[in-house]
């Protein structure tokens, strides 16, 4: 039965669950598939004996089950659709008094365990528990809005250049009317994009990063287009990649790493809440401003897949990939969880816990689990224990991914006395800040040369148009 399929199953499911199921939004239910187990009885098998321990829920998809507490109670015969276990939903501790004798052959069953629902369930009226933007974050984007949409190319004064992917480079400008203020430009070559079929992906990061608005974040403010480019005006951080601390420093401590790792859960939280995965956590991805705060940049894997939705891609980092990403088995939110277990990993020792020689062979370490990890003694107990918590490899046993979402990382003794409050409002200080003489100081960036390359024209297609 397939994911899908049993989500749609569960929700149509009747008699006693209608309530409590029908009410639950799509990424629960969701949840509720990835940790039901199919099981298949033959004729005349005992699923539940009389005095067993009731520790199990089970949802008949085919078949029938025949049900009697004894030879003078009349037998009463259950069929798909219909449940039976649900004391230990309901209570987790109460015996099954009665007999179910499997009568058709072949049926198969689909069960929950009592933990994994209590987990993902919990009390329902967190449900909807989401996060929205106020009346004055509002206005003020609003405001931001209004100014940029004035903004031409032709305003647009290029400083230097501050870094260089595949089809990009991300250059250092001012307007020429504010002398007070720097931004980056992204230039994206339009040939480069159609020849390596990279519209879809190009035109999702620009929806997402123009939804997407959290001090953790890289804002993106207005975007254009040439015969020969696109181009993306997004704030400028110049506190430089924060793999380049790492890189300097070897390792991080457990404070500078809570404080990091707190910034990214900030900005996964509020990804997530609009069903947007972020698919590529690493260091290089994470940008300083100049308080040394973090915010996540480079939303090319970025997908809006929507709550409680899988895709299928296969994209991402090697040493980051969750394992069913590698498996094909389709991933959601929680494959996020599995990356922010590993980045811990590599901010306090230096190194991901996963690495191979090449690819493929980083994907079987990957499968091995998290298990099989030897942890270097610099990461102590509680860190040990929230990464290994996080690289799960069943995804609706992460946390992260459970009915509390982010919170249940966030009050991780590993956290203990951290101040959220404090870092949402900015008010704690960074373990780092990085010397920022000015908005045209670049000196936290390796230096890169101009690009002398002449790009060919693009002929209008018509799929830059959303630019």
């Amino acid at each position: 039965m397939t994911h899908v399929y049993l989500c749609i199953f569960l929700k149509s499911f009747n008699e006693f669950f209608v309530p409590s199921f029908q009410s639950l939004t799509e990424d629960i239910l969701s949840k509720l598939a990835d940790v039901l187990e199919e099981t298949h009885y033959s004729d005349s098998d005992y699923i539940i004996r009389q005095g067993a321990t009731g520790d199990t829920f089970f949802i008949i998809s085919e078949g029938q089950v025949r049900k009697s507490s004894d030879e003078q109670v009349p037998v009463k015969t259950l069929s798909k659709g219909d449940w039976f276990g649900e004391q230990s939903v309901a209570h987790f501790a109460l015996l099954c008094k009665d007999i179910f004798v499997l009568l058709v052959c072949s049926a198969a069953h689909l069960h929950i365990f009592p933990r994994s629902f209590k987990q993902l369930i919990g009390g329902l009226d967190d449900v909807n528990n989401k996060q929205y933007d106020s009346d004055e974050v509002k206005a003020k984007l609003q405001a931001e809005a209004d100014y940029f949409s004035s903004v031409t190319l032709n305003d647009i004064k290029i400083i230097c250049t501050l870094g260089m992917g595949g089809f990009s480079r991300v250059e250092l400008v001012q307007l020429k009317n504010d002398a007070n203020r720097s931004f980056a430009l992204k230039v994206l070559k339009k040939r480069h994009i159609l020849d390596t079929s990279q519209q879809g992906h190009i035109l999702s990061e620009r929806r997402i990063m123009m939804e997407a608005h959290s001090p953790f974040i890289i804002r993106l403010y207005r975007t254009f287009r040439d015969s020969k480019y696109l181009y993306m005006l997004l704030e400028a951080c110049l506190g430089g990649e924060l793999w380049t601390q790492l890189r300097d420093r070897g390792s991080f401590d457990d404070g500078t790493t809570r404080f990091y790792t707190g910034c990214v859960i900030e900005a996964l939280a509020c990804l997530h809440s609009r069903g947007i995965i972020y698919r590529d956590l690493k260091p290089e991805n994470i940008i300083l401003d100049s308080r040394g705060y973090a915010k996540l940049v480079d939303f090319g894997f970025a997908k809006k897949v929507g709550l409680g939705k899988k895709t299928w891609t296969f994209c991402g980092t090697p040493e980051y990939v969750a394992p069913e990403i590698i498996l094909n088995k389709g991933h959601d939110s929680s494959a996020d969880c599995w990356s922010l277990g590993i980045l811990v990993f590599e901010l306090l020792s230096g190194s991901p816990p996963f690495s191979g020689s090449d690819p493929m062979k980083t994907y079987n370490i990957i499968l091995r689990g998290i298990d099989m990890i030897e942890f270097p003694k610099k990461i102590t107990k509680s860190a040990a224990n929230l990464i290994k918590r996080l690289c799960r490899d069943n995804p609706s046993e992460r946390l992260g991914n459970q009915k509390n979402g982010v919170k249940d990382i966030q009050k991780h003794k590993w956290f203990e006395g951290f101040n959220w409050e404090g870092l949402r409002q900015g008010t704690i200080d960074s373990p780092f800040t990085p010397t920022v003489e000015g908005p045209l100081d670049n000196s936290n960036f390796d230096y890169f040369p101009e690009d002398t390359e002449d790009p060919p024209v693009d002929e209008e297609s018509g799929w830059d148009l959303e630019f």
